[in-house]
């Protein structure tokens, strides 16, 4: 949380502090950073985040609990979004980034190099063969895929992929707790150099420090993936994710009662790349989310000058600390 400087001589449209989405990776807490340093240093707001995973966190920005969802990635949507879109309790007010792709990952050395033990490993069509080399050493005979976290809609749509490859009989469906425990289980088999199957995406550190190479799956389809998402629909058939546009969500009573800060918010723009690069920053200098949030806003006023008025420009300039 971030508390408005003394200097600030701005009054904060709404009299309580705005409330973020704390969903739980990297990227969304380092949007949240971003807007929560405009936010209070900008126009004299208090800030607030309520931690948790994607889908109770939809489900209290529907409620008003919440205010804003700094990442809703478009077509990754959970149901409890779109039921609370058509409830006119939430809205997408445009795209945070544009270019963001989800997908299956090995280590690059897996598939390539003179010592690469899986040459021919492109497609997930591929992967019945290579069960020992992923193999899981607490279910013999099966190999280990590395899924997404448990309470992500990711995690449902790798599930049934799983089927839908006829995958399900070969690998472990292995949920991580958390983002933190897929990322340390990928990175510490990438530092001894051995090999791993598991989804991740895009923006992260983990993609921006290591050389990954994403598998290729069937082409992106809008009913197959529909029915990926939603198990209550018949499976149809396993397809690739589709580059998603990333968008900030915020709760329709709060985009009413706050319109200067819903243009703050309209305004706002990054790239995957921007995004990765810094994370990758966060991860070797060990900055906290606030730090590399002044980091960011220090070493790239021009992307952001335009976010803001004037005023609030210099006062966001002023509040941050040297690098």
């Amino acid at each position: 949380m971030w508390l408005p400087s003394a200097a600030s001589a701005q009054t904060c449209p709404i009299d309580r502090p705005v409330v973020f989405a704390g969903l739980d990776w990297d990227s969304a807490r380092f949007h949240n950073a971003v807007a929560e340093r405009l936010l209070s240093a900008g126009y004299g707001c208090e800030t607030a985040n309520i931690p948790g995973s994607t889908i109770p966190l939809t489900n209290g920005l529907a409620r008003g609990d919440i205010d804003v969802m700094m990442e809703v990635w478009r077509n990754n949507l959970a149901a409890a979004w779109v039921k609370a879109v058509d409830r006119g309790q939430v809205v997408d007010i445009g795209a945070n980034f544009p270019d963001a792709v989800q997908g299956w990952y090995v280590p690059r050395y897996v598939v390539e190099g003179p010592d690469a033990p899986a040459p021919d490993l492109k497609h997930v069509s591929d992967l019945p063969n290579y069960t020992d080399l992923f193999k899981d050493r607490e279910e013999p005979g099966k190999g280990r895929f590395y899924n997404c976290i448990t309470g992500w809609s990711c995690e449902i749509v790798n599930t049934r992929k799983l089927k839908a490859y006829g995958l399900d009989d070969l690998y472990t469906n292995f949920r991580s707790g958390t983002s933190e425990a897929l990322s340390a289980a990928v990175a510490g088999a990438v530092r001894r150099k051995r090999p791993i199957l598991f989804y991740y995406w895009e923006p992260t550190w983990l993609a921006g420090l290591h050389d990954l190479v994403r598998l290729e799956e069937p082409a992106y389809d809008q009913d197959a993936f529909s029915a990926l998402r939603d198990p209550d629909l018949p499976l149809l058939t396993g397809v690739e994710y589709p580059v998603a546009a990333v968008a900030i969500g915020v709760n329709t009573e709060f985009e009413a009662a706050a319109p200067d800060i819903i243009d703050l918010l309209k305004a706002y723009n990054t790239t995957s790349q921007m995004v990765s690069n810094v994370l990758a920053q966060m991860r070797e200098n060990d900055l906290s989310d606030e730090e590399a949030a002044d980091w960011f806003l220090s070493t790239h006023p021009d992307h952001w000058a335009d976010w803001v008025s004037d005023d609030a420009r210099a006062r966001i300039l002023a509040a941050l600390p040297e690098q």
